[in-house]
């Protein structure tokens, strides 16, 4: 792990960003920049973080912090908090958008990578959790907002290891939720967010032989770092915030009417998330991060191919 500051700030929220160098991550830690706060941001990637820093200095943060771990790695993450408590005192905000994802049938996608997914979403958000708790519950407060996805409430063919991982990480912080009721200061929210223009498309394993996009109606990131700055000024404790106008017709379709549901999810995935290009199979950055290709947004529009 690495660290690095900017000189000490005297004002501002604490701000605990994980995933902060590309799409929700990168949008949310420069809303908060904005609005004059302090910042940690965390990543894999060093070269990545140095140029969030800047944007988010550039935005208007007081002081901004990187720190270079894997989420998927409790040693690291842990020290991380550690290094964010010691150097601003607590901890006020933390968001969790660290994620990769997978494409390809189950039987395709090699294990290594498929747990590799779910590893990411699950025991990351595991690792965090048991490391910042302590911090919130010392303090009597603070907002966690951890990001999942529509696919955490459906499935879809050739998505598997994702929508088991966020499956799985929307368990956990539903968990966490009922076990924080004793602690009112203390807020948990989940943030859903359905299709956005990000990189992560292209950043992800793929063993479809064809290239992905995101399936349209396609948001920008700002929206959702716009929700979840709603949720640390007006804390819910709700089962999960949407953040896409389909997603409610997508998941009642999916509880309501499943055998439609199953006949026409897998033609409209090929059709809205597929492009008509080859792709060699990769395992993309699920082991390892590719900093170049982290940016805020991702093609879209243009690549509609």
């Amino acid at each position: 792990m690495t660290d690095s500051a900017n000189g000490p700030g005297s004002r501002g929220r604490r701000v605990l960003v994980v995933g902060a160098t590309s799409g929700i991550g990168l949008a949310t830690a420069r809303r908060f920049a904005a609005a004059g706060d302090r910042l940690t941001l965390v990543a894999r990637d060093e070269s990545a973080l140095a140029v969030a820093a800047k944007s988010c200095l550039d935005a208007g943060a007081i002081d901004v912090r990187t720190a270079a771990a894997d989420v998927a790695d409790a040693d690291q993450i842990g020290a991380v908090v550690e290094g964010a408590v010691t150097a601003y005192g607590g901890i006020d905000v933390t968001v969790h958008t660290a994620t990769v994802m997978g494409y390809g049938r189950i039987e395709n996608v090699p294990a290594a990578d498929f747990l590799a997914v779910v590893d990411v979403a699950i025991h990351g958000t595991l690792h965090l959790a048991q490391a910042l708790l302590p911090v919130l519950r010392r303090q009597r407060r603070g907002t966690f907002v951890v990001v999942n996805s529509l696919l955490g409430s459906v499935t879809v063919p050739n998505m598997g290891p994702y929508s088991t991982a966020k499956w799985g990480q929307r368990a956990l912080v539903r968990t966490l939720q009922q076990e924080t009721r004793d602690e009112p200061g203390i807020s948990i929210s989940l943030v859903s967010p359905g299709s956005l223009n990000t990189p992560i498309y292209y950043q992800a394993a793929n063993y479809m032989g064809r290239d992905a996009r995101p399936p349209v109606p396609v948001l920008q990131p700002e929206r959702a770092a716009a929700v979840i700055l709603r949720l640390v000024d007006r804390p819910r404790r709700d089962v999960s915030v949407p953040v896409g106008p389909g997603n409610p017709v997508v998941i009642a379709g999916y509880r309501l009417l499943p055998w439609l549901y199953d006949l026409l999810v897998g033609p409209l995935f090929r059709l809205a998330a597929m492009t008509g290009r080859e792709r060699a199979p990769t395992s993309g950055n699920v082991h390892r991060a590719v900093g170049e290709q982290d940016a805020l947004h991702g093609r879209w529009p243009d690549d509609r191919g």
